[in-house]
């Protein structure tokens, strides 16, 4: 496996852990594989990355729920406590925050089991992504809150190389300039493959498991 380094910034809690090399996804192959484990699961580094992602939401927004993509529901109780201190001004009549996370059926599709669907329906809903590259499961996520009559305020991610899904911006602490030559291709019009190099891990939100 390739060698694993840090981008870091000013914060010493909040970095990101990148390998490179040949990795494939469900949707691409790329030659990075960004691991954002700690920052799901570690509490301090996900109090750092929650309070990064706040600045933009904390003072115009309104947000009644935070769905949470790739196990990122650490991260999402932070910012909710974060949007609902007393430091931030908060819109939100009742002055708390739904933390909740999708159902998946066949094809990736998601849904809301109905004692959820009410943290939904009628709310004011931001997507959180530990990471957001072609965009699709983003875009699952906008489909099921508008069926389910939510509004989509936001979309935020530890690292992004979009800057918008179906038309709304994607806040992103870390994005592929931050990486220099960050690259990522359709499965069959990969580079990579075209040169014979075989491919190091498929990877996910999960993490990666080695070829």
């Amino acid at each position: 496996m390739s060698r694993e380094y840090k981008i870091r910034t000013k914060n010493k809690n909040v970095f990101l852990r990148v390998k490179k090399g040949h990795f494939a996804t469900m949707h691409s192959h790329t030659n990075y594989y960004v691991d954002v484990t700690t920052q799901k699961t570690r509490l301090s580094e996900a109090e750092a990355v929650a309070k990064e992602m706040v600045f933009a939401y904390s003072s115009n927004t309104i947000v009644d729920t935070i769905l949470c993509l790739d196990g990122t529901e650490v991260i999402g109780a932070c910012m909710a406590r974060e949007l609902t201190n007393d430091n931030y001004i908060n819109l939100n009549a009742h002055q708390t925050i739904y933390v909740v996370s999708p159902e998946y059926i066949g094809g990736g599709q998601m849904i809301f089991r109905d004692n959820l669907v009410q943290m939904i329906h009628n709310k004011h809903v931001l997507i959180l992504a530990a990471s957001v590259t072609t965009g699709k499961t983003v875009l699952a996520a906008v489909d099921a809150i508008q069926y389910y009559r939510g509004t989509v305020v936001g979309v935020s991610a530890i690292f992004a190389t979009v800057e918008e899904c179906d038309g709304h911006p994607v806040n992103s602490i870390f994005n592929p300039l931050d990486l220099g030559d960050y690259q990522s291709f359709k499965p069959h019009h990969c580079p990579i493959c075209q040169r014979g190099e075989r491919i190091e891990a498929l990877v996910n939100s999960f993490g990666f498991s080695a070829l």
